[in-house]
């Protein structure tokens, strides 16, 4: 039996190791039971350090009756274990193995109190009252989705979830014969908590989605996020409501091919809405006051639910291609795949990855509150013309031999522009990059103060556009452009608009607003 422990290393999600017995502290263990009990099963290993070494027990037939004696006076509701000797080099040790209970939740009493445990990761913890809940639908052989809401059915409406079924499936539903085949009425009269998140009202109050696009790669302040909305109600409508968000705060970049225009979007849809899909049916409803969350940055979108898995695993200590199908939310999961939103088959997490390529993954992360993935922006740090066209050079290619490239994507863009074409003026420059002309001449400025690129012949000199009350101006004076104006009393502002329009008299506001880099409404101002 010595082959068992070369390769049980460490504790696991299902494996926990103790070097002794503890008689007089048998908390330390039993806690692991209740855990064990409470979740998929496990073993724990007496006679083993915790980094694998085996050093035996002494009195392994005393140690055996004492485990017996421990479990049988303090875990409640009782639990059939199994106790086996092993021996490992000539040393013996005890092999208790705890299997999923059927009665959960399990509590260790002892100490003058009464606690549920459950396994997350290597460690026994204190089940939250979430938890605990959970724990006592699943030893009732219940789930919260097929509990009853105590709201009427012939109170509410179901028009969205009615018109969606029949669009995805080409069937009419029949009322109330197909609701109650289905497990959206309890008792012919009262809708489950599933149905409740199918009618047109909000009747669950934890069904809703908080979206979020926030600037640059962390959280920032609310006030300053590009995008943000809120949603509640029909899980149909929520799952819409977030796709939606994604599709108009995401890019769809392309590239011209000798055929056609091949495009390439920031995130595959089927990998949003998968994820999106696995967030609103696997979902903890039971939580009081949570919501899934969208959160968009620069280089990646996260999709946060409540809940931790519900295996009690945590998904970065697993292969997601090994994942069990467990569902938590069951009758849910079942109107989706009715729908053919999802499969019945728990290959969810593998169809998030499959949009992707190989070198760019989504990752995933859970918590004993939380599920999270993360999705790649496949055109992050991309380069790409004002209109989204997408340049086949790489950051790499562009500052390729530059010992610190600190490059934003402006000066990037600027950086191809000049090496493809060096006599490129500061506006064919602005109509590439997709700012204005002064901030153009500003970071061209920064290349060359940090040695990125260095005039030639004398010829050009973007650095030396004139100042104007600390803004960047075209190589004319105030004299110039006012030469006609009897009382020159400008601003830099409205001497920009003014050589503007002095060559383009029909620019509109927006155009204007563009290329001076101030608001439509400061423009208008000034005309």
């Amino acid at each position: 039996m010595a082959n068992i422990f070369s390769f049980l290393k460490a504790e696991t999600t299902a494996c926990e190791f103790k070097e002794i017995l503890e008689v007089k502290k048998p908390k330390s263990w039993l806690k692991s039971v209740s855990a064990f009990a409470n979740g998929l099963g496990g073993s724990i290993y007496f006679g083993v350090k915790n980094n694998g070494e085996v050093v035996g027990l002494a009195n392994i037939k005393n140690d055996s009756e004492k485990i017996s004696e421990f479990i049988k006076a303090r875990i409640e509701p009782s639990v059939m274990v199994v106790l086996e000797t092993l021996n490992a080099d000539g040393k013996d040790v005890l092999h208790l193995h705890v299997p999923s209970g059927t009665s959960t939740p399990y509590y260790y009493t002892g100490d003058g109190g009464k606690e549920a445990y459950y396994r997350m990761g290597n460690d026994s913890t204190p089940a939250t009252q979430n938890i605990l809940m959970e724990l006592t639908l699943k030893g009732s052989h219940q789930s919260f989705d097929a509990l009853n809401s105590n709201k009427k059915f012939a109170d509410y409406s179901f028009t969205h979830f009615e018109a969606t079924y029949r669009e995805k499936t080409g069937l009419r539903l029949e009322s109330p014969r197909d609701y109650i085949s289905f497990g959206l009425l309890f008792d012919n009269k009262n809708l489950t908590y599933a149905g409740a998140m199918l009618a047109d009202q909000h009747l669950v109050y934890n069904s809703r989605i908080f979206c979020t696009h926030w600037m640059g790669l962390t959280k920032t302040s609310k006030f300053e996020a590009k995008d943000d909305a809120e949603f509640e109600g029909n899980i149909i409508k929520l799952l819409n409501e977030g796709l939606a968000f994604v599709r108009r705060n995401s890019a769809i970049m392309w590239r011209k091919t000798p055929n056609w225009r091949e495009e390439f979007p920031d995130y595959p849809h089927e990998s949003v809405k998968e994820a999106l899909v696995n967030a609103i049916v696997h979902r903890e409803y039971i939580i009081k006051g949570s919501e899934i969350h969208i959160d968009m940055y620069d280089d990646r979108t996260e999709i946060v639910s409540p809940g931790a898995m519900f295996d009690g695993h945590r998904i970065q200590d697993v292969d997601i291609n090994s994942v069990a199908s467990t569902r938590r939310n069951p009758t849910l999961c079942d109107i989706f795949t009715r729908m053919h939103f999802m499969e019945n088959r728990g290959s969810g997490l593998k169809k998030i990855c499959a949009g992707y390529p190989t070198d760019k993954k989504p990752t995933f992360y859970s918590t004993p509150q939380s599920f999270i993935v993360k999705l790649p922006n496949l055109n992050y740090d991309k380069i790409v013309t004002s209109n989204g066209e997408l340049i086949d050079a790489q950051r790499d290619d562009i500052t390729n031999g530059i010992t610190n490239p600190t490059l934003n994507t402006a000066q990037i863009k600027i950086l191809k522009m000049i090496k493809d074409k060096a006599d490129a003026s500061a506006e064919q420059i602005s109509e590439f990059v997709g700012i204005a002309v002064r901030n153009i001449k500003e970071n061209i400025k920064i290349l060359k103060d940090n040695n990125y690129i260095a005039s030639v012949g004398g010829t050009r000199d973007f650095g030396d556009a004139k100042m104007s009350d600390g803004e960047l101006v075209d190589e004319q004076t105030e004299g110039d452009i006012t030469k006609s104006i009897t009382n020159p009393g400008l601003n830099t502002a409205q001497i920009t608009l003014l050589e503007i329009l002095k060559d383009n008299a029909k620019a509109s506001a927006e155009r204007i607003s563009e290329l001076v880099n101030m608001a439509v409404r400061n423009i208008k101002n000034i005309k």
